[in-house]
């Protein structure tokens, strides 16, 4: 034993065969032997210690003749040998020679603390006040795959004296927690990219919806041609649109695990936008007749606002809620009665106007239109105001 754990004194620079195999593992914030070397030297102890009490039982030789209560044990005969004494003394305090060497390797793990004494959550805080792009978290994900390499890297044994380090405690304990920050930031690029995915697949659903639309008047027909000119617009960038969201789905998609909706939705995005510019393009031209009839059908609709316009303002300056000789209460009928009659003609109005913006037609101006609203606007302050006076009034 004291050959295999102190080696031959003959060869001081023999290589030791390991004796002991220990686990290096971590331990709260650092790591540490299991067992430690002070157990390793105790059981050094407790194996020299029974080896020489077991002689005390056995008698020397010599002793044939004498007495079985006078004989003298082994014991005393191995316990009196100086040489024997020196294998003892350096047996207990052999594992000990060891300690800087040990202490040393084990504080090799010490450049990984950062793992266990930092929270990820603040360090991907900090990382993004500095306002990250894609390439930066790509960055720092593979600074994880770095260490994560260079941790794979450490020897699975490695020998200090009589020693055997097992690191795979350690390596295991120290790929987890490097592991969990990974994640951290693979989940923040996730939320990201299914944020994105999410806005982009709601922006397709939504421009389908709008030139599915029945074209059955100038607003419809607006509605469909706005969106139709919506994807003309998105057609030159979409494609700059899509690759972040390809680009952080890959860089993650070994990383976590992802429903199978997801999945799709992202699988399908570019193809849900190829239907949609080809479902474009069959509106479009299926419009293309009906343009020219819906223009038709405009322009007289404006002529007969312009007439109708005419008499609603002759109507309101003759009958509406300005005449001088109405009561409060009847002038407040005739207000409510023309601003029903107004929202008619304005809601026409508006219509009609984005029908001239539609077909780059010249915009028709209502200035009695214009003049009315602003007479309205103000009778319905003042009576609004006189409303609530009396209603304080009748109150006291």
């Amino acid at each position: 034993m004291k050959e295999r754990i102190c080696g031959r004194r003959n060869l001081p620079k023999q290589v030791l065969k390991p004796f002991f195999e220990v686990d290096v593992r971590l331990d709260g914030s650092h790591s540490v032997l299991k067992p430690s070397l002070d157990e390793v030297q105790s059981a050094i102890n407790r194996a020299a210690s029974h080896v020489l009490k077991s002689t005390k039982k056995v008698q020397l030789w010599f002793q044939k003749d004498i007495a079985e209560e006078e004989k003298e044990p082994f014991y005393n005969w191995i316990a009196k040998d100086k040489e024997i004494v020196k294998v003892i003394l350096l047996l207990t305090g052999s594992i000990q020679g060891t300690k800087n060497s040990v202490s040393k390797f084990l504080e090799g793990f010490a450049a990984y603390s950062w793992l266990w004494t930092k929270k990820p959550e603040d360090d991907l805080k900090a990382f993004r006040n500095e306002n990250p792009d894609l390439e930066d978290f790509e960055e720092k994900l593979k600074d994880f795959d770095s260490k994560n390499d260079q941790i794979m890297e450490i020897q699975a044994t490695h020998q200090i004296g009589a020693l055997s380090l097992k690191t795979k405690g350690v390596k295991d304990a120290l790929t987890k927690y490097l592991q969990q920050w990974k994640m951290v930031f693979s989940k923040d690029i996730h939320k990201q990219a299914k944020n994105l995915l999410s806005n982009l697949a709601d922006d397709i659903k939504q421009i389908r919806l709008k030139i599915d639309k029945e074209v059955k008047d100038i607003d419809s027909l607006g509605s469909v041609m706005l969106a139709l000119e919506e994807i003309r617009k998105k057609q030159s960038n979409i494609n700059f649109q899509f690759k972040p969201v390809a680009d952080m789905y890959a860089l993650i998609e070994n990383s976590l695990d992802m429903d199978r909706d997801e999945m799709d939705q992202r699988k399908d995005l570019q193809k849900e936008w190829d239907e949609l510019v080809t479902k474009a393009f069959t509106v479009r031209d299926n419009l293309h007749d009906d343009q020219a009839n819906f223009k038709k059908q405009l322009v007289e609709n404006i002529d007969t606002l312009v007439v109708e316009v005419k008499v609603f303002r002759e109507d309101f300056e003759k009958n509406g809620p300005m005449q001088a000789d109405l009561s409060p209460g009847e002038a407040l009928n005739k207000l409510k009665d023309f601003k029903e009659q107004f929202s008619v003609h304005n809601r026409k109005f508006k219509s009609y106007n984005s029908g001239e913006k539609l077909f780059a037609l010249p915009n028709q101006s209502y200035p009695a239109l214009v003049k009315t609203q602003n007479e309205l606007d103000k009778l319905d302050k003042l009576y609004t105001l006189y409303l609530k006076v009396t209603e304080t009034i009748t109150k006291w």
